[in-house]
Order: structure tokens, then sequence, then C-alpha cells
């Protein structure tokens, strides 16, 4: 896949991930479609395969935090904030171990 299907991939990518990462909140969705269209139009003129990757990179990387970190909350009385979690933010309950493992 050349560099152009790549970046227009990771354009749509974004945007769905945008949608669904900050559904019903017109202001975050709104914002989060400006920088996204901002960050692309700014390096459009880009040519350099090697910026390219890195600036592919960079977008998926981004696409990944957003899916997989950012929760929604909203506002249900003065003092109440209710959490919507995504299937994407559920993730194994890894244990987190002190001691280190001895090697063989």
């Amino acid at each position: 896949m050349d560099s152009r299907m790549k970046v227009l991939k990771l354009f749509k990518t974004l945007h769905r991930t945008r949608q669904c990462v900050f559904q019903n909140d017109c202001r975050a969705l709104e914002a989060a479609r400006r920088r996204i269209n901002e960050e692309f139009k700014k390096n459009k003129s880009e040519c350099s395969p090697a910026k390219i990757s890195e600036l592919l990179k960079f977008g998926t990387d981004v696409e990944i935090v957003l899916r997989t970190s950012v929760v929604q909350g909203i506002h249900t009385d003065s003092n109440k904030l209710v959490l919507q979690a995504r299937k994407d933010l559920l993730l194994d309950n890894i244990p987190f171990c002190d001691a280190p493992e001895k090697q063989t």
C-alpha cells in the first residue's frame, strides 16, 4: 500500500475513533475534528518517506491512546459524574507484582 493510501486510511480511522470516543459530546467532537484536520493539513506537503512514516506511526499511536485511554464522563447531578466505559477500555486486569522475577 502506498503512503497516500496509508495516510487516508489513518485519517479515516482517527475520525471514526473520534466519533466513538466523544460520542454525544459536541464540543469535544468538534475540537477533535479541528485538531485532526489541522495536523493533516499542516503536514500535507511532506514528501520525505521517512518523515511520512514517522508521522503515520505517531498518528497510529494517538488513535490507540484515544481508543484505549479516554473515558467519557457525564454530569448527572451537581456532585455526580457517570463514566461511560467502552468495550475497548475494558482490558484484562493484570496483577502487579513487587518481587522481581528470578532468571534461570
